[in-house]
């Protein structure tokens, strides 16, 4: 007895047929078994066909599926839908696939719009790294600059998705940049080799003077040349870096042999002037005193000139020892030269001729006011009052003039 659905059926003598298109086709024979069982078997190819559709839908919503493949995979099973061999609404399978291979070309159109997308986001970092590049080709930050080209290599290998020809003219553009830097660089550094060579030279002849003069007893000339040799040492630079240390270690070592002898003779020198000082200490608490230009600058100007005569016949004292003294004596010194000084000014004043004629006109401006204010004038009292002030101003400008 036959077996039939709504989508095909299996006849008595075993013959398969599937409505499509409003027809049936014929699409094998089964003989294996009942009818019932040859549809049944007929119906489970068309649902794997249909779970074939279904995986296909499903990828298709997947944000890594390839819709490339698929279309082609959706195209291969709607080209088989007229010759398939199996039962089931083969015309809601062939819209579904419909369904897919139009959205595989969406996708596709997406895929090419975000391949773009990620190409001009490729080329737009490749350019900013380039264009950095192009800015450190002209740095003297030696290093920092240096490091940052290698590490922008390491950026550059990490981003994809440039066609090779955009990448080959960036990468040109690039390497041509490194190649300046590194060019400059090779430059700066065989300048600085040659003048660290010259600064060698320098400071070979620095470091022979200074081993000449290590045992000198001159002691004033010969340490002002080794202060005078220090400073040629920093005025020189850098040597080459294996002979900085070593020619500094020699420099110091001579200059250190000469002042530990010069302050063993001069510690030993001061030892013995010890006496001087405490004689110059006491000639200073002993005459001191005694000089006070401001009451008697006669006997001050002799006490001082006494101090002054024994302060050299005792000599030298300890260096630390001299400064203080040597204050002290100045201080003295410095309090008579004042009180002269002043003296002095008074005395100009008192003799200078321009002065006494100018005191003179005060004087008889004073005497023409009295008479005015004995006459009771008004006018005349008025007048003598300007006279008097006018030679009064004069005079104090004149007095401040000589004595200033």
């Amino acid at each position: 007895m036959a077996a039939s659905n709504e989508w095909g059926r299996v006849d008595d003598d075993g013959a398969v047929w599937v409505r499509a298109a409003g027809a049936d086709r014929s699409i094998g024979s089964w003989q294996a078994g009942t009818p019932e069982e040859g549809l049944a078997h007929f119906v489970r190819r068309f649902d794997d066909l249909a779970t074939e559709v279904s995986l296909l839908e499903s990828r298709l919503n997947a944000p890594t599926s390839d819709a490339t493949a698929m279309a082609a995979s959706a195209e291969s099973l709607k080209a088989s839908l007229p010759e398939a061999h199996v039962i089931g609404d083969l015309a809601a399978l062939d819209k579904r696939l419909d369904a897919v291979i139009a959205k595989t070309a969406t996708k596709k159109e997406e895929a090419q719009a975000a391949k773009s997308r990620v190409r001009a986001e490729a080329i737009a970092a490749k350019e900013a790294l380039v264009t950095e590049a192009e800015k450190l080709a002209s740095s003297t930050q030696w290093k920092a600059a240096g490091d940052r080209l290698r590490s922008i290599v390491d950026d550059w290998k990490a981003i994809k998705g440039i066609d090779r020809k955009t990448d080959d003219a960036l990468w040109k553009r690039f390497k041509e940049a490194r190649d300046s830097f590194s060019k400059a660089r090779g430059a700066h550094f065989a300048a600085l080799d040659k003048q660290r060579e010259g600064a060698k030279v320098i400071k070979e002849r620095i470091v022979a003077d200074a081993q000449a003069l290590s045992s000198s007893t001159d002691w004033g000339p010969t340490a002002s040349r080794m202060k005078s040799l220090m400073s040629e040492w920093k005025a020189a630079g850098r040597a080459t870096r294996d002979s900085e240390d070593r020619l500094w270690n020699e420099f110091r070592a001579a200059q250190d042999t000469f002042f530990a002898a010069r302050s063993a003779v001069l510690d030993e020198r001061d030892a013995s002037y010890v006496d001087n000082q405490k004689a110059k200490e006491s000639l200073l608490a002993e005459l001191g005193p005694k000089i006070t230009p401001e009451t008697d600058l006669s006997a001050a100007k002799a006490t001082l000139r006494q101090l002054q005569e024994r302060w050299e016949d005792i000599g030298h004292v300890p260096r630390e020892a001299m400064r203080p003294l040597e204050d002290r004596l100045r201080a003295l010194e410095r309090s008579v030269r004042d009180v002269e000084d002043a003296e002095w000014k008074r005395t100009a004043a008192q003799s200078n001729p321009l002065l006494l004629s100018m005191r003179e006109g005060v004087d008889k401006a004073q005497k023409q006011l009295d008479k005015a204010n004995a006459s009771g004038n008004a006018k005349k009292i008025a007048d003598a009052q300007a006279n008097l002030a006018a030679k009064q101003e004069w005079l104090a400008e004149a007095e401040k003039s000589v004595t200033s």
